[in-house]
C-alpha cells in the first residue's frame, strides 16, 4: 500500500495568527511543525510533497529532496488550491493529505483510511472523531483535511475549483466517501496561535497525554491507538533474506522489488475469438452493412503476418497476435452472417479498437511488477512466472517462540485435576502464527514461578524474534513479570483502555544470547485472540517486512449493544446481508472474554471505539473481517 500513496503536507495558507513565520516552520520540540508531520507522514507513502505558497526556499531546507510546489491558483485559495497541486504532481495512484500543524497525527492513518476505501470502493476516505464542547454529548467531527483520495480525480476538482467555489466539504458531497472512525480525537488537533504552540510545548508527550482518555478509576490504562502506534514506531523489518524457486515462495514476504524484463503481454493480441481487421473500414451510421472478405487465419503462437486492404479482415483467435494493419477485433458472436470466407458487419456492432489488447498492458518492461513487501499469493506466483523468472528473495520466516503461563493449566493427555483446565491458547496461538507463515517454537506450559518465568524468556530470546506468552499479564501476576522485565527487559505498557483484553505487555527482552520482542497477552482465550490480531499480528507483520491492514468494513447493527466511553470494545458479530442487500451484523451472544465458542461462531469483530457509547439498533458499526485472519 505504502508504494501507492504520496503524502501531501498542506502548509500554503496565510499562517496570519502565528506572526510573521508560517505555521510550519514555527519551531516545536527541537524542530518544526513541518518536521514533525513529515516524520509522521514518511513511513506511510512512498514520497512526500509539501504544498506552500510562502517562504518557499524555508520549506525547500527542511524538506530537502521532498518538492516544495506553491498552489496553481493564485491569492491564497485554501486547502482545495493545494490539493489541487498536489494532485497534479502526484506520481503514485493515491494521495495522503495532512496540514502542516498537527504534529500528532495517527501512525496508521494511511492505512486505515486504505481499508476502508477498498472496502466501500470509495473515490476518497476521511477521519472522523468523536468529540465534546463543554462537557457535551460527543458528536462526529469529520476531518476533511487528513484523507487518501484518488490521484484520478484532479479533473473533477479541476471543473470544481473553475466554478468559483472553494469550500472542501461541498466538493467531497460529489463524490463517494468513506469515513473512519479514530480514537484519538487528540491526534488531529490543529495549532493555530502562538498561545497554544506554547501550551502544547509544555505539555507532556502524547503517549502520556492521551492516557487521559481512558476510562474513570483506570488512570493508567493506555488507549488502543496510542499502544498501537507505539508498536508500530518500534518495529522494524528483520534484516535477513533468501533466495527461493518460485514454487518455494508461496506465503512468503518479497524482499525486493521484481522489476518485469518484459512487456506482459509482449504484443498486441485479440481479447476475442472473431476477426481482425481496420477500424476505418467499419460502416458509418446510416451506411448498410459491410462484407469483408478473410484471407487468412491467426492463431495464438502462430500470427498471421498478412496485411488485409480495405475490405479484407483476418480470423482470429483469443491471445493471437494482431495482424499487421489492423487495430480492431469484431467478436465472433456479434457479426451479421457469417459465411464461408466472409463476415458481414452492421454499424455499431463495434468501435474502432475494440478487443485489442496492447503490449505492456498489464506490465511493461522495466515497471515493478510485484513490490517489496508484498506477500506472494498464488496469483502472484503466476504472475512472476509470466515474466520467466524462477527465483525469487524473500525475507527469511520471522521466528516466534510462544508459551502459556499458570499453575491451572494442563497438556492434552494429562489427567484433569480440580479447578485446573486445558491449554487452549498454545493451540489457537499455534494456529495463528502457522496461518502467518511464522517459524514457530512451542515452549510448552511454564509454572507460576518467576525463577521458570525468568528462564522461559531468557530461553526464549536466545532464539527467537519475538515472543508471545498468554496468561501472567494480570494485576496478581504481573507484579514479579514486572521485576524480571526490569532485569532482562523493558515493557511500554501493561493495561490498555478496551475490553476484552486489558492486561496486555508490549515490550523488548534483551539478554547476553540475543534480544526479542515480547508480546505478553491475556489468559483468557478470547481476549488472546484479540489482542493477538489487533497489535501481535500487525507487528509480526511488519517485523516480516510485509504490509499488515486489517480488512474493517461498515455494517449495520440490527440490534442495541450497552457500552460506556471511555473504552474501546471489540465484540464477536455475525454480518450477513440485509433485505436490501447491504451488510448487517448481530452479536454471537453472550460476550465473555472466556467463552471461545463466540469465536468459533463468529466471522467479524465488532469495533465499538473509545468515545463511542450504547449503540442503537440500526445505528452504523465498524466491523473487522474474520476473512484472512482465523
Amino acid at each position: 500500500m505504502k508504494s501507492k500513496v504520496t503524502g501531501l503536507i498542506l502548509a500554503g495558507g496565510r499562517g496570519t495568527r502565528m506572526g510573521r513565520v508560517d505555521k510550519g516552520l514555527q519551531p516545536f520540540r527541537g524542530t518544526t511543525l513541518v518536521e514533525h508531520v513529515m516524520r509522521r507522514l514518511a513511513p506511510q507513502a512512498a514520497g512526500i510533497v509539501i504544498n506552500a505558497n510562502r517562504n518557499l526556499p524555508q520549506y525547500q531546507a527542511v524538506a530537502g529532496e521532498a518538492p516544495v510546489l506553491p498552489d496553481y491558483l493564485d491569492g491564497f485559495e485554501g486547502p482545495l488550491a493545494g490539493l489541487q497541486i498536489g494532485l497534479q504532481y502526484c506520481p503514485t495512484e493515491l494521495l495522503l493529505t495532512a496540514p502542516c500543524d498537527s504534529p500528532f497525527l495517527p501512525a496508521d492513518l494511511a492505512e486505515r483510511l486504505h481499508t476502508a476505501m477498498l472496502a466501500q470502493d470509495a473515490d476518497v476516505a476521511l477521519a472522523v472523531t468523536m468529540e465534546s464542547e463543554d462537557g457535551g454529548e460527543p458528536q462526529r467531527q469529520l476531518h476533511p483535511v487528513f484523507a487518501l483520495l484518488k490521484a484520478s480525480l484532479l479533473p473533477q476538482l479541476d471543473a470544481y475549483l473553475a466554478t468559483g467555489a472553494r469550500r472542501m466539504e461541498s466538493w467531497y458531497k460529489s463524490l463517494r466517501v468513506a469515513e473512519v472512525m479514530f480514537d484519538d480525537a487528540d491526534a488531529f488537533r490543529n495549532i493555530n496561535t502562538l498561545a497554544e504552540l506554547q501550551q502544547h510545548e509544555r505539555a507532556p508527550a502524547p503517549a502520556a497525554a492521551t492516557t487521559t482518555a481512558a476510562p474513570a478509576g483506570e488512570p493508567d490504562a493506555m488507549p488502543v491507538a496510542e499502544a498501537q502506534r507505539i508498536i508500530c514506531e518500534r518495529m522494524t523489518p528483520i534484516a535477513a533474506t533468501e533466495t527461493l524457486p518460485l514454487r518455494a515462495a508461496l506465503d512468503r514476504v518479497l524482499a525486493e522489488d521484481i522489476v518485469s524484463p518484459i512487456n506482459v503481454p509482449a504484443y498486441d493480441n485479440s481479447a476475442m475469438d472473431g476477426y481482425a481487421l481496420r477500424g476505418a473500414d467499419l460502416p458509418a451510421a446510416g451506411a448498410p452493412d459491410v462484407t469483408f472478405k478473410v484471407i487468412g487465419i491467426a492463431y495464438a503462437g502462430r500470427p498471421c503476418t498478412q496485411t488485409p486492404q480495405a475490405g479484407e479482415c483476418i480470423r482470429i483467435m483469443t491471445g493471437a497476435a494482431i495482424p499487421p494493419g489492423c487495430d480492431s477485433v469484431l467478436p465472433q458472436e456479434l457479426a451479421a452472417h457469417i459465411g464461408a470466407d466472409t463476415v458481414t458487419i452492421a454499424h455499431g456492432a463495434i468501435r474502432t479498437g475494440a478487443n485489442r489488447r496492447f503490449a505492456g498492458e498489464d506490465l511493461k518492461a522495466g515497471g515493478i511488477a510485484r513490490a517489496k513487501g508484498k506477500i506472494l499469493r498464488p496469483a502472484d506466483l503466476g504472475l512472476v512466472a509470466s515474466l520467466g523468472i524462477g527465483e525469487v528473495a524473500v525475507q527469511r520466516k520471522l521466528r516466534v517462540a510462544f508459551f502459556s503461563t499458570g499453575d491451572e493449566l494442563r497438556s492434552l493427555g494429562d489427567s484433569l485435576d480440580e479447578g485446573c483446565v486445558y491449554d487452549s491458547n498454545r493451540y489457537t496461538l499455534f494456529g495463528m502464527l502457522t496461518r502467518l507463515g511464522c517459524e514457530i517454537i512451542d515452549m510448552g506450559i511454564v509454572r507460576d514461578d518467576p525463577a521458570a518465568l525468568e528462564a522461559a524468556l531468557r530461553e526464549a530470546s536466545a532464539q527467537a524474534d519475538a515472543i508471545i506468552t498468554s496468561g501472567g499479564v494480570s494485576e496478581g501476576a504481573a507484579d514479579y513479570t514486572r521485576d524480571i522485565l526490569a532485569r532482562i527487559g523493558d515493557v511500554a505498557f501493561w493495561k490498555l483502555a478496551m475490553r476484552p483484553g486489558r492486561p496486555l505487555a508490549f515490550g523488548q527482552i534483551r539478554t547476553e544470547a540475543g534480544s526479542a520482542w515480547l508480546f505478553g497477552l491475556p489468559g483468557n482465550p478470547v481476549a488472546v485472540m484479540v489482542s493477538f490480531y489487533l497489535f501481535a499480528r500487525p507487528a509480526l507483520l511488519r517485523m516480516m517486512g510485509a504490509q499488515s491492514s486489517l480488512p474493517m468494513m461498515q455494517a449495520r447493527c440490527t440490534e442495541a449493544i450497552r457500552k460506556r466511553p471511555g473504552r474501546t470494545e471489540y465484540q464477536r458479530g455475525i454480518v450477513s446481508a440485509g433485505a436490501g442487500g447491504e451488510p448487517q451484523v448481530r452479536l454471537t451472544g453472550a460476550q465473555g472474554s472466556g467463552i471461545l465458542r463466540s469465536m468459533t461462531e463468529a466471522n467479524c469483530i465488532v469495533v465499538l471505539r473509545e468515545a463511542q457509547a450504547s449503540v442503537a439498533a440500526g445505528e452504523m458499526v465498524d466491523v473487522l473481517l474474520f476473512d484472512g485472519l482465523v
